[in-house]
């Protein structure tokens, strides 16, 4: 089944709770976004740990109702 944009935004929003998020839907199947994150969570972490974080905070539903996430993230300013 797949994951409802709404419930990846808000999953991300909990997560990050200062962060501003954008959700894109890239095939319109709820099953490949894309999220740009901008968030002080970030701030002096190499994009890898980035990534990380963001990863560990879906990694229930990764691979499972989220098949697919194109990531893009950064801290505030950079």
């Amino acid at each position: 089944m797949p994951m409802l944009q709404a419930d990846l935004e808000r999953r991300l929003r909990d997560a990050f709770p200062d962060a501003e998020i954008i959700v894109t839907d890239l095939a319109g199947d709820g099953d490949h976004y894309r999220a740009r994150i901008v968030s002080s969570a970030f701030s002096g972490l190499p994009r890898v740990r980035q990534h990380q974080l963001v990863n560990r905070a879906l990694a229930d539903v990764l691979g499972g109702e989220l098949h697919a996430l194109a990531l893009e993230t950064a801290a505030p300013g950079a």
